[in-house]
């Protein structure tokens, strides 16, 4: 366990048993359909490659990146940093997401793609933090639901550290505090 953690919440092999089953019922809900995955970076990484991979359907990889967090706080207000490459009119979508908590930025996303008419729309994400909702969302697809806490690895970040562990972890509060 890194020495910035209070603990590990999600181990790698808990990752990819929960990622694969994931695949298997998202192979089963698109099966004889063309699916478009949109992943939102930096954090849908890892995620999105390993639920690529565990997905047994042909599916499009595309990516958007939006910001609406300053070190472990939400701004509020959603800014969209890199747009779709593809246009995903008449497309059936899945939004691939690291972390929902707010809903704020999902939510932003979906209104966003909603006039961009595609076929479907559909959210899945890694984690799920419904205490944290601000927005609803509705999420089809959930790897894990958590707490209220501030977690980094696979993927997710504090100041674009931490994404590389091969778990996920609660950040010690005094390094989100700055108190190393």
């Amino acid at each position: 366990m890194h020495k910035d953690l209070e603990e590990v919440l999600i181990s790698a092999a808990q990752l990819d048993e929960g990622i694969k089953k994931l695949g298997r019922q998202i192979s089963e809900d698109y099966a004889g359909r063309s699916l478009t995955m949109v992943g939102v970076l930096k954090g849908c990484v890892f995620f999105m490659t390993d639920l690529a991979r565990a997905l047994s359907i042909d599916a499009r990889l595309d990516f958007m990146m939006l910001s609406s967090y300053t070190g472990s706080k939400s701004t509020g207000v959603v800014r969209t940093i890199l747009d779709l490459k593809e246009n995903i009119e008449g497309r059936d979508v899945l939004i691939v997401e690291d972390v929902v908590d707010s809903g704020l930025t999902m939510n932003y996303l979906l209104q966003n793609f909603k006039m961009r008419r595609p076929k479907s729309i559909e959210i899945c994400t890694l984690l799920d933090k419904p205490a944290c909702r601000k927005a609803h969302v509705p999420i089809k697809y959930t790897g894990f639901t958590l707490a209220d806490q501030f977690v980094v690895g696979y993927g997710l970040d504090y100041n674009e550290n931490y994404r590389n562990l091969p778990y996920i972890g609660v950040l010690k509060k005094s390094i989100i505090e700055g108190k190393k």
